[in-house]
C-alpha cells in the first residue's frame, strides 16, 4: 500500500535518493541547465516536501515550492528504479496538486529536460494536464529545458 506524507529530505533513505536524482540530472544536462534543488534548498521555508512509502521502503519523492501566494513549483519528482512504471509518480502528482489546490494555490509550473531521459517524466505532466508555457520566475529560455504549467483555480 502506498502512503504519502510530508518528510524530511535529510531523512537517510530520502538523502540517498535526492543524491542519485542529483547525480543523474548532471549525468543527462549541462551544469548550467540543472535546476534541481540541493538538501539545503530543499529544507527551506517555501519547500514543502513529501515521500511515497510501500510500508517503511522508500519509492518516491517530490517537492512544491512556493513563488508567490497563487504560484508555486513542482520540484524533485523522483522515483526510485525498482518503483518506476507502477504508478507511484502519478500519485506523488495528483497528492501534491491535491495539497496545491486546498492551500488556494492557483498554478503550479515545472521546468524539465527535453533530452530523452526526460520522456517519462513528460508524459506524465501532460497526461496530468499541464501545458507547454513560457519560462516563469527565474528561469530562461534553454534550448533543453521545457516548462509546463497546470491552472488548479478558475480564473
Amino acid at each position: 500500500m502506498l502512503t504519502i506524507d510530508r518528510d524530511d529530505p535529510a531523512r537517510p533513505d530520502v538523502h540517498r535518493l535526492l543524491d542519485e536524482h542529483l547525480a543523474d540530472m548532471f549525468a543527462s544536462s549541462p551544469a548550467e541547465s540543472v535546476h534541481a534543488l540541493d538538501l539545503e534548498a530543499l529544507s527551506g521555508p517555501e519547500i514543502r516536501f513529501w515521500t511515497a512509502r510501500e510500508g517503511r521502503t522508500l519509492v518516491g519523492c517530490g517537492a512544491l515550492k512556493e513563488l508567490s501566494a497563487d504560484h508555486a513549483e513542482l520540484k524533485s519528482m523522483r522515483t526510485t528504479q525498482e518503483a518506476r512504471g507502477r504508478g507511484v509518480a502519478a500519485g506523488l502528482l495528483s497528492h501534491i496538486l491535491d495539497d496545491a489546490r486546498h492551500r488556494g494555490i492557483g498554478r503550479v509550473s515545472l521546468e524539465t529536460g527535453t533530452q530523452d531521459f526526460f520522456a517519462p517524466a513528460r508524459r506524465l505532466y501532460l497526461r496530468s494536464g499541464f501545458v507547454e508555457c513560457p519560462p516563469f520566475a527565474a528561469y530562461t529560455v534553454d534550448p533543453i529545458s521545457v516548462f509546463l504549467t497546470i491552472r488548479l483555480t478558475q480564473e
